[in-house]
């Protein structure tokens, strides 16, 4: 059996550092914030080359978009444009907040949003702009997009939950990390991400250093003093086990990514070597871009859930991410979209599936498992 992502091949090599931690901890008796959390954010910071102060853990990624749409005030009835094209959380924290999710299609190659289709649905009643870096690559946030929507008083906040990681080259050469560019960035450490803890936990981020204070507090209540409550906030603190283990996986997290890329490189070879390119597409990168695969998710131009339950049937472990788009789940009904709204999404939908893709994963497995998919598509 092969497994969509194997946690026990990476974690193999940190085993004792980790144990380690914990051990400390537990002898220590403190397990919310504190000291570790304090640590991590710091070595974030440093990391994704912000200010000191920037990086906020808290409880989990839904809690990291929550914690920055209400940092930029977000009210009942405001609008924020965002992909239908992505995990559930990205447009359910907004309408949490009474919000409106206003969708915007998706590029059909690298899978993120339509830059030009976002700016379009810009209105009067338009705060905030929520791209996502789906699946380990930056939406292409250049300075000419993120003025456009500045120039209108529009806050963009990134959800970055998937590419912890992933960055960008601008125009003049510097480093654009996901998360960063915007004015609030969210990350996720759900186990399976690329940096991933042992448990829920996540990351609010900003350069805006009231913003960010204020973020510090939102997280315990909206408490600067303990038992005095500047605003009304919420319980969404990272814990000290979280922060350990994610501090002791950030050393190793670029030559994970890098791995992950070579993954991804073969994974084309083995396209090409065995005739499969009539019949799949695999992810493109963007020009300027660093993808750190956080899902390897192909095109399948036919027979896409054939496939599917054909090779899981042969034990490899394939999914669909994401089966129906968002502005089609029957809890956002009463924003009155239909089918045929947002076509490349609507199609993408019908034709991904992601492939295994994580450290350890060996070329051999690679190999068997596309000579299946070549074997499916002599058939």
């Amino acid at each position: 059996m092969l497994p969509i992502l194997d946690l026990k091949r990476s974690f193999n090599a940190i085993k004792p550092e980790v144990f380690s931690a914990i051990e400390r901890i537990f002898d220590r008796q403190s397990f919310i914030l504190g000291q570790e959390v304090s640590t991590f954010e710091t070595h974030c910071d440093k990391y994704l080359e912000l200010p000191e102060g920037s990086c906020t853990g808290c409880a989990s990624g839904t809690d990291a978009l929550l914690l920055a749409l209400m940092s930029i005030d977000i009210k009942p009835g405001d609008e924020v444009i965002t992909t239908p094209f992505t995990f559930f959380a990205t447009s359910g924290t907004i309408a949490r907040l009474g919000a409106v999710p206003v969708f915007a299609d998706v590029d059909p190659v690298t899978y993120n949003i339509n830059l030009d289709d976002a700016l379009s649905k810009i209105t009067s009643k338009t705060r905030a702009f929520l791209p996502v870096h789906l699946f380990g690559q930056m939406t292409a946030l250049d300075e000419d997009v993120i003025n456009a929507f500045h120039d209108k008083g529009i806050k963009i906040i990134e959800d970055a939950a998937q590419a912890f990681g992933a960055c960008r080259t601008s125009p003049d050469k510097r480093i654009m990390r996901a998360g960063t560019v915007g004015d609030v960035g969210c990350y996720s450490f759900f186990p399976t991400k690329n940096l991933g803890g042992c448990g829920d936990g996540g990351m609010v981020v900003t350069r805006d250093k009231e913003r960010s204070e204020r973020l510090k507090k939102l997280r315990v209540h909206g408490s600067g003093t303990t038992y005095f409550h500047d605003e009304i906030g919420i319980n969404s603190r990272l814990d000290a086990l979280q922060a350990a283990i994610l501090d002791i996986k950030l050393k190793h997290l670029e030559s994970w990514n890098n791995e992950r890329r070579k993954i991804a490189d073969y994974y084309k070879l083995l396209f090409k070597t065995n005739d499969l390119t009539e019949f799949i597409t695999a992810p493109a990168e963007l020009e300027n871009n660093y993808h750190i695969y956080h899902q390897y998710v192909i095109r399948v131009k036919s027979r896409r859930d054939d496939l599917m339950n054909y090779l899981n049937e042969r034990g490899f472990a394939v999914r669909v991410y994401y089966p129906l788009s968002l502005h089609l789940q029957p809890c956002f009904k009463y924003l009155n979209y239909h089918e045929g709204d947002f076509p490349e999404s609507e199609k993408l939908s019908r034709e991904v599936l992601a492939l295994p893709v994580f450290p350890g994963l060996k070329a051999s497995e690679q190999e068997e498992l596309i000579t299946n998919i070549a074997d499916f598509f002599r058939v």
